[in-house]
């Protein structure tokens, strides 16, 4: 279906916003028009819109950003052997990814220019292609020690802005220092693999190698898969600014020990969610949802903001357009309840007794992408739409 010029959800329940500092808003409707945000308050003049769709009463939020996905090329992932799992992800709630470098991609190079050609290569494919509507931010460049600064003044120019440390054939990850500041000055952000070796070729990075490297976000902080001691983990915490990435492929008992620390410390601005998938722990469309529920019902932190780590600040810290519920911004929502037979009451209720809530709608650019969830359970109160459309690529629910 093509996108309507203007779309009114109506009769929200709650809305979500993504914002730390608000993250909870009074709105019985919002209206998009030609794919951003337009207004947010009252319903009045909803009649008049191209579409309308009718939340019964479900929690409305910004769609999810996975921080951590491992693409390579194409709606295809070689290390599990699966096509389309990028479009299965958007029934997840995932609305865009952000690659952590195509790490996964058969005989990657490791000279400077076929890591450079690479990179260029990924960040023009993915510019091009949205799986679903997905947007991915692709083309980060894996540091090796054959780059110098004169490779990442290149690769800003060609619009590289992403970059990983942690699979570089380095003889000892301090020595990529060179490699991390160089991509730093010239504003391409650097995101450091945390924690013990996650497949053949990485190498563990300890605390002191990340308090030395201070890239811009610590990668799967709670481990990939394996985690920081405690007491690594609460230096970077409390002695640094570093962005905490928690992932679902990663140590749940070291995930639940920094958000209790960074609830200690107030700095909630600093935690993002991935799912850190595709890996050896499988696709995970639900990766980021079920991350959320874990954190909702495990740690002290509240479901709202729980959502906002999976999407403002996540939004925030890589400087996207989307990833809140505010004016102007990219109409990428999701439309959530408590799954039939869950005891949560709503989506927010759901996540804090630890359940998947059901999506029963997904909007990138303001476009239905999916409706009925095929991988979340069904919503306790589905969404109307009118008029009604066909049925969606993907979205039979089996």
């Amino acid at each position: 279906m093509g996108r309507p010029r203007r779309t009114a959800i109506v009769n929200i329940g709650t809305l979500v916003t993504g914002d730390l500092a608000r993250p909870l808003a009074d709105a019985e409707a919002l209206f998009i028009e030609d794919g951003s945000i337009a207004s947010i308050g009252s319903a009045e003049g909803y009649e008049h819109a191209d579409q309308v769709i009718d939340a019964n009463g479900a929690t409305v939020g910004p769609g999810l950003i996975d921080s951590h996905c491992h693409v390579v090329i194409g709606d295809f992932t070689p290390r599990q052997n699966v096509v389309g799992f990028l479009s299965s992800y958007v029934h997840g709630g995932i609305t865009q990814v952000i690659s952590p470098g195509e790490i996964h991609a058969p005989g990657r190079p490791h000279d400077a220019d076929g890591v450079v050609a690479l990179a260029v290569f990924a960040q023009r494919s993915w510019s091009n292609y949205r799986p679903n509507g997905m947007k991915v931010n692709g083309g980060a460049v894996v540091l090796e020690p054959t780059l110098r600064p004169e490779h990442f003044r290149y690769l800003a120019d060609q619009g590289v802005r992403l970059a990983k440390f942690g699979f570089g054939r380095y003889e000892d990850p301090a020595d990529g220092l060179p490699q991390v500041r160089a991509a730093q000055e010239v504003g391409i952000m650097v995101m450091c693999h945390s924690g013990g070796a996650s497949i053949p070729g990485s190498k563990p990075i300890t605390t002191d190698h990340l308090m030395l490297l201070r890239p811009d976000v610590c990668g799967h902080i709670n481990g990939g898969p394996s985690s920081l001691d405690e007491d690594g983990l609460d230096r970077i915490v409390r002695t640094t600014d570093l962005v905490l990435q928690i992932v679902q492929a990663g140590n749940l008992r070291s995930a639940i020990h920094v958000v209790e620390t960074v609830l200690e410390h107030g700095v909630e601005h600093r935690v993002i969610i991935g799912s850190d998938t595709p890996t050896g722990t499988g696709v995970m469309p639900l990766g980021v949802l079920k991350t959320m529920a874990e954190l909702s019902s495990l740690t002290g932190a509240d479901p709202a903001t729980v959502w906002a780590w999976a999407s403002g600040v996540t939004a925030d810290v890589y400087s996207l357009d989307a990833g809140k519920v505010e004016v102007g911004r990219a109409a990428d929502l999701v439309i959530a309840d408590a799954p039939w037979g869950s005891y949560g009451g709503d989506a927010l209720g759901a996540l804090s007794r630890g359940d998947i809530p059901g999506i029963s709608a997904v909007l990138i650019d303001g476009r239905i992408r999916a409706l009925r969830s095929r991988n979340t359970p069904a919503a306790a109160r589905p969404v109307t739409v009118t008029p009604e459309v066909g049925e969606l690529p993907g979205s039979a629910h089996v």
